[in-house]
């Protein structure tokens, strides 16, 4: 028979299991042993028929007899019966077998004429035509004559098509003008982007020769030909609009070959064709995921990083098998660099990115040929034998009936694909395939994700998925024309349950906030003295839930920062993976809320402290009398010697001055963050690879921060340093050095001045400050032996009670104490209204200093229980009180006085409000960064913005010091 002469196309095909998993064994030509070939259809090494052996690069098969060449000439010798002719045993149409089997001379088809198979000269010298549209020149085919214009004439009813060969000329094939199997006009038109239509030279050439002789002949590069035409326009199918097209024949061809079976068991992979879809019908996307996983066990932290195989089947344009092609070199990647960081790319765990700005003139000059690429992933399999894993392709350009399918979210819509090529300047070539292209594709997004297996401990994951985009490009200056291209290879895991223990999480916190931020409200109404729930009690709510939800967002997002630090960064074995930039967006929005409403509580905090009322309450009386004449009359008074205000002036300025002192140093803090970050190399902690370095090398460029470990790393550092601020302020600093609150309460008394504060209607805070000498006004030598005296405990203690030493209180006010205090500043409201007229400054003086005076003794009095019915008494506060931030007792009859050794006045400060300017200033450097990715700018922005609410702070607590107090803000350094 026929296979004596040719090894015919079809042989047996090596199954896998009967479990879908699109793998199949791992073979090369190089496997195949000198009686089997490499089918190029299969993927594998398959015998060869009887006197048969494979050719010299094991892709076709040819008889196992030796081929004589006379004058090109060709004598089929026996191998058997070495000198006798060759005769088959049964006539065979050898054009059809040499078409199956592929067999060359010379690099070229053997499509000559030939006589009868009878021992003499079967063909005669080869024989060259013009083709039809007079293009190109092919080889006649068998049973062709050529006419006296130099083309060749096809037998009647017949017409001749063309084929590419291995040197890239052409040869001729005559087939039945109609055919049964295949229409007789096919779609060479390509539609690029922007509507830009282009009739390709190539399509119009090879297209319809190559379907017929898949179909007809079951020719493999003619089936692999058609594969690739479908693959340049996208692998897009439109019954309607383009019935035939390239995909739209191989869908016929498909179609009509089903009684020859599939390979290795897969549905969509059909015997002789190609492998271009990874399921006959249209939506497979969501089954993929549920695929087997590999039995590969990914792990970390070993002496030899695991790599990601993937290994390419790399085909020309005209069809042929050149070679098995590892991934690793830069193969799949457009963008130039240096080797190791390409390979970084496929080292397992590490998250990468490259982009890149090309010419489209060297992607013409270094593309000038096509290349198609199957990829697989290389695993070893349960018998330990080296198998391959399919990858499917996510085309994002493909159509399917119009419908660009894979863009969409949802899985179920998708069309996946399998053959994918980098650069296409061969469809676009409209004249002849000599032209410069009129459009070309390239793959600008390449994208390769690997997910884990859901639930796992034991580091397997689902095969990987490439996602690819193209862009057109119309030539028009290639010199000047550029594109941006990009490849990637990006981790993900199935974050449900992460997100619903978030949500859990910020449910059940925000739920303690709302009760928190009730209590605090609560506390408010009875500090203001505000029986009923209004408009103004809802807005205080909200602006005290903002501030503890604040809290709870950055609670939130510092533990999921710290939890992906230390698990994913920590672990050996593969059970977690990062997740991707589209996964942050929740946590950057829980940051970036967490920022806003810190924000708020911040304005809020910083609006109190703005308004509260405040008085020095002087305790110096005059010292004896002094005499003054009456002006006009000329008699002569005395008068209490006027005490000085300087007293007064001095510790006003105290007070100003510790209005934004902090118990950090907010430069400190961030010299010694951006030292540990950028400096000790903590910042590289944050890269997206599973490896735990403070060093950076050449190749991590390309590995691409998490935001999320960028902002772990950052709060941790940030909140450790300032946590060891405070704990040697107030260990060390203020107990050896200088503590500048202690310090003015210290003032207070040397100066025989006390401070009342009104933060709330009713509700303050008191220092005392009278001297406990009964005088301040003195001079050096008097008031050194004060101190003296204090020192040795030859006088009282400076306490409010006898015999105490405690000089700052909390106060809770009766109203009718603050009613009176109102009434006798009212006339300064008057004078400060905008409709009140004064007659002259002079006036505006002295009722601002009879203001001053009047409140001066009614506050004195107070202090000194001279006024029977507002009277008051010192107490301590409940446990309960205490814990609770509230006060549980209102003052009815007398105002109460609780003894605050904790020195809460300061809540009135920048410095009682550390923990908010420390978080503020924490989530603003951690904004800026994870917008700009830059730890220098983000500490240099935090610098700015801390000294910007530090000068509005001090500018605006200077006038409500001058306002309140009644001192005159130019007296205010």
């Amino acid at each position: 028979m026929a296979t004596r002469v040719l090894c015919l196309l079809l042989a047996l095909i090596r199954s896998p299991s009967p479990s879908q998993s699109f793998s199949l064994p791992f073979e090369s030509a190089e496997n195949c042993t000198k009686k089997q070939w490499f089918d190029i259809s299969q993927m594998i090494c398959v015998p060869c028929g009887p006197h048969q052996h494979a050719s010299d690069d094991a892709t076709i098969t040819a008889a196992d007899a030796r081929l004589y060449t006379n004058n090109a000439n060709i004598f089929f010798v026996d191998a058997d019966e070495p000198g006798s002719p060759f005769h088959p045993a049964e006539p065979v149409n050898l054009q059809q077998e040499l078409l199956k089997a592929e067999v060359f001379l010379g690099g070229r088809w053997l499509f000559e004429e030939l006589s009868d198979l009878s021992g003499r000269v079967l063909v005669d010298g080869p024989h060259q035509a013009v083709t039809q549209d007079g293009w190109n020149c092919i080889m006649c085919p068998i049973g062709a004559i050529i006419d006296n214009n130099g083309r060749c004439q096809c037998p009647s009813g017949q017409i001749l098509g063309l084929l590419g060969s291995l040197d890239g000329s052409t040869g001729g094939l005559c087939f039945l003008n109609r055919p049964k199997d295949l229409t007789s006009s096919v779609t060479t038109d390509i539609v690029y982007g922007q509507g830009l239509k282009v009739s390709s030279a190539w399509f119009a050439t090879h297209l319809k020769a190559s379907a017929i002789a898949c179909l007809r002949f079951a020719n493999l590069t003619a089936c692999q030909a058609v594969g690739n035409m479908c693959v340049m326009i996208m692998n897009s199918i439109d019954m309607v609009t383009t019935p035939n097209d390239a995909c739209t024949l191989y869908d016929t061809i498909f179609k009509k070959t089903v009684s020859l079976g599939n390979t290795h068991s897969i549905p969509s992979w059909r015997i002789n064709l190609p492998w271009l879809y990874f399921d006959t019908q249209y939506g497979f996307g969501n089954r993929l995921i549920d695929q087997e996983p590999f039995q590969t066990i990914y792990h970390f932290k070993s002496s030899k990083h695991m790599e990601l195989q993937f290994i390419l089947a790399k085909y020309d344009a005209q069809g042929f098998f050149l070679k098995w092609e590892k991934a690793t070199g830069g193969t799949l990647q457009l963008c130039p660099d240096t080797l190791p960081r390409l390979n970084i790319a496929y080292i397992f765990g590490v998250t990468y990115q490259q982009s890149c700005t090309l010419s489209v003139s060297k992607l013409l000059s270094k593309y000038d040929k096509n290349h198609f690429y199957d990829i697989y992933i290389l695993y070893k399999g349960e018998d330990g034998e080296d198998k391959l894993r399919a990858v499917a392709i996510r085309n994002l350009n493909l159509q399917y009936n119009g419908k660009f399918v894979n863009r969409d979210k949802m899985m179920n819509t998708w069309y996946l694909t399998r053959r994918i090529f980098l650069v296409d300047t061969l469809s676009g070539r409209e004249m002849n395939l000599d032209s410069q292209p009129k459009a070309i594709r390239v793959a600008s997004h390449i994208k390769i994700s690997v997910i884990l297996v859901p639930n796992t401990l034991q580091g397997k994951v689902i095969p990987p998925m490439m996602t690819i985009s193209y862009t057109d490009i119309q030539i028009q200056n290639p010199e000047q024309q550029t594109v941006s291209v990009s490849f990637s290879v990006e981790y993900q895991m199935d974050l449900i349950t992460a997100f619903q223990n978030t949500k859990i999480a910020l449910g059940f916190l925000s739920g303690l906030s709302a009760i928190y931020s009730m209590i605090k409200t609560a506390t408010w109404k009875k500090r203001v003295g505000s029986p009923m729930i209004d408009i103004p009690t809802v807005l205080k709510f909200l602006l005290f839930y903002a501030g503890d939800l604040a809290n709870t967002f950055f609670i939130v997002t510092f533990g999921t920062g710290i939890y992906w630090l230390i698990f994913f960064k920590g672990q050996r074995v593969l059970s977690v993976l990062l997740p991707t930039p589209n996964q942050e967006i929740h946590f950057i929005s829980s940051v970036a809320s967490a920022f806003t409403l810190k924000f708020i509580q911040l304005l809020h905090k910083l609006g109190n402290q703005l308004t509260v009322d405040i008085f020095f309450i002087d305790w110096e009386r005059p010292k004896g009398k002094i005499v003054k004449s009456i002006a006009g009359g000329g008699d002569i008074k005395t008068a209490p010697a006027p005490v000085s205000i300087w007293r007064t002036y001095f510790v006003a300025n105290e007070w100003n001055n510790i209005q934004t002192i902090r118990k950090i140093n907010p430069i400190f803090q961030l010299l010694t963050v951006i030292f540990f970050l950028e400096i000790a190399g903590f910042a590289n902690l944050a890269t997206m690879d599973p490896y735990s370095k403070l060093t950076s090398s050449a190749e991590s460029s390309a590995i691409p921060p998490s935001r999320i470990l960028r902002f772990g790393v950052a709060t941790t550092i940030w909140l450790l340093v300032g946590f060891m601020q405070i704990i040697f302020c107030a260990s060390i600093y203020e107990r050896f050095v200088e503590d500048r609150i202690s310090q003015f309460i210290d003032v207070c008394s040397v100066s025989n001045i006390s401070v009342i504060i009104f933060s709330h209607k009713c509700f303050g805070y008191y220092i005392h400050g009278r001297s406990v000498h009964g005088h301040s006004d003195t001079n050096m030598e008097e008031m050194n032996l004060n101190l003296k005296r204090e020192a040795e405990n030859l006088c009282g203690q400076r306490g409010l009670v006898p015999n105490t030493e405690i000089e700052t209180f909390q106060i809770f006010i009766t109203s009718k104490l603050r009613e009176q205090y109102d009434k006798i500043r009212e006339p300064l409201n008057w004078i400060r209204s905008p409709g009140h007229l004064v007659n002259n400054a002079e006036d505006a003086v002295e009722q601002r200093m009879k203001a001053y005076n009047t409140t001066n003794r009614f506050l004195g009095s107070f202090i000194d229980h001279a006024l029977r019915d507002m009277d008051y008494i010192v107490q301590d506060k409940l446990l309960l009180e205490r814990i609770m931030g509230m006060e549980l007792h209102e003052p009815i009859d007398k105002t109460i006085f609780y003894n605050d050794e904790k020195l809460s006045f300061t809540d009135i400060l920048y410095y009682g409000n550390e923990e908010t300017l420390l978080i503020f200033d924490m989530l603003f450097f951690c904004i800026v960064d994870l917008a700009t990715q830059n730890f220098f700018f983000a500490s240099f922005l935090t610098y700015v913005q801390q000294k910007i609410f530090q000068f509005i702070r001090n500018a605006a607590g200077r006038k409500n010091l001058a306002a309140k107090t009644l001192i005159d803000e130019r007296f205010l350094l």
